[in-house]
């Protein structure tokens, strides 16, 4: 007996293109599992489009080197193990991040201060990355009883007197930076991850090492929001003395005015072009360090300031600033405005009351017009009348020898007032069809 055909399966409804990419967005850049002891190294280049392709190019060369596979030009994130170390790469916006990962020795630990993963990676190499450095941080994460054998490494790697610590994951770990910039030009944070479990770990890294990016990456319109803070300070000058100006300008000095006003216009709207999307994009990275600060579970350690109380007393300042030139440029732009189109409309008013005089002028100049049209058009009945009873004058003449009663003379005085009238009243009558046609 012959098995039944199966059914085909009914063809699905058409898919977006882009499902599948918006599908693994919530994938994109995952935390990877970190053992600890480990030593990271995170740097952070900004570059502009050209910088973020060199580095793809500056990664397919150390890749190479290891032979390891190639990235395509459509990669924005790689995670590979390249034996000494593994390196994460993530293309962003404005930036290009490097981390890379090494396992700890523990031999000697406490005697000197540890290695950072940078030790492992190609000098020549690294000090080629494409673009300018804006973050470089040196991460270690320990066990806390690697921690407790030498209680003095916070003193050997940070500095005591400017040192933040708190409680993370709940309380089952513990984090100490001292937020400043060491001698080897990267700063430094010790995490202490207990028994957390290695995917928790890889996660509070990461939490820990984008706070730093996005706070960096945020202060970048800090100094944007100081140069226009003067540059607005010297167009609310000017706009004041406009303002003053126009109350008390005549009509001669309107033009002038419009014209200054124009180009103040022109100047803060191109200040507000150039800044308005650092000053976006500050706000966003603002936005971040708060999320990032609130996944990683704080919790004070005693007589310690946290990260979160450190990041409120220290950003605020810069991120207030921030806000305050983006509100300020608005407020001067809509001051603009409104003040040019006041200006405008006194200019169009006395334009208005101008073209009314104009027109004034022109409907007594059509009146004269029309008055000497009408001495013309009574020498015109005159003119037609004097032709018309010419020509009645010689056909009297002809009229007489065939019999007509009247002499030529008598018939052209007869025929004056009957031409003279006709005449007049046909004009009238054209003059009256065309006023109509016209209306």
């Amino acid at each position: 007996m012959n098995a039944p055909l199966r059914k085909p399966e009914a063809a699905g409804p058409a898919q977006h293109p882009l499902r599948a990419q918006l599908h693994n967005e919530i994938h994109a850049r995952p935390p990877e599992p970190i053992t600890a002891p480990v030593a990271c190294l995170h740097i952070v280049m900004l570059a502009d489009e050209a910088g973020r392709e060199a580095s793809r190019v500056h990664l397919a060369a150390l890749l190479r080197d290891h032979h390891a596979p190639q990235p395509d030009a459509h990669t924005t994130h790689l995670r590979l193990d390249l034996g000494a170390f593994r390196i994460r790469w993530e293309l962003h916006t404005e930036f290009v991040a490097w981390t890379f990962t090494v396992p700890l020795q523990m031999q000697g630990f406490g005697e000197r201060e540890p290695l950072g993963a940078g030790a492992a990676v190609p000098r020549d190499w690294l000090a080629g990355l494409p673009g300018q450095c804006l973050c470089s941080m040196n991460l270690w994460a320990l066990q806390t009883r690697e921690f407790a054998s030498d209680a003095s490494l916070v003193g050997q790697v940070l500095h005591e007197d400017t040192l933040v610590a708190s409680t993370v994951a709940g309380g089952h770990g513990e984090v100490y930076t001292d937020f400043a910039i060491h001698a080897d030009g990267s700063s430094r944070m010790v995490l202490l991850v207990g028994g957390m479990t290695p995917r928790r770990v890889g996660r509070l890294v990461q939490r820990l090492l984008e706070i730093e990016t996005y706070r960096m990456a945020a202060l970048l319109g800090l100094p944007a929001a100081r140069d226009a803070a003067r540059e607005l300070a010297s167009a609310e000058s000017e706009l004041a003395a406009l303002a003053d100006a126009i109350r008390s300008a005549d009509s001669s000095a309107e033009a002038g005015l419009l014209d200054r006003l124009t180009r103040l216009a022109g100047q803060v709207e191109s200040q507000f072009a150039a800044t308005h999307s650092r000053f976006s994009a500050s706000s966003a990275y603002f936005e971040l360090v708060d999320r990032r600060i609130a996944d990683i579970g704080e919790s004070r350690l005693a007589g310690m300031q946290t990260i979160a109380e450190f990041m409120d007393r220290r950003l605020s300042p810069a991120r207030a600033t921030c806000d305050w030139a983006a509100r300020r440029q608005e407020a001067l732009s809509r001051r603009v405005s409104r003040i040019s189109n006041l200006l405008r409309t006194r200019v169009e008013i006395e334009q208005q009351q101008s073209s009314q005089a104009l027109l004034a002028s022109m409907n007594q100049r059509q009146d004269l017009q029309l008055r000497l049209q009408a001495t013309v058009e009574g020498l015109s009945v005159a003119a037609i009348t004097y032709y018309i009873v010419g020509l009645v004058s010689y056909l009297a003449k002809g009229g007489e020898k065939i019999g007509w009663p009247l002499s030529p003379e008598i018939t052209a005085a007869l025929a004056i007032p009957v031409v003279a009238l006709s005449v007049w009243w046909s004009l009238r009558r054209m003059h009256q069809r065309m006023f109509h046609a016209n209306h």
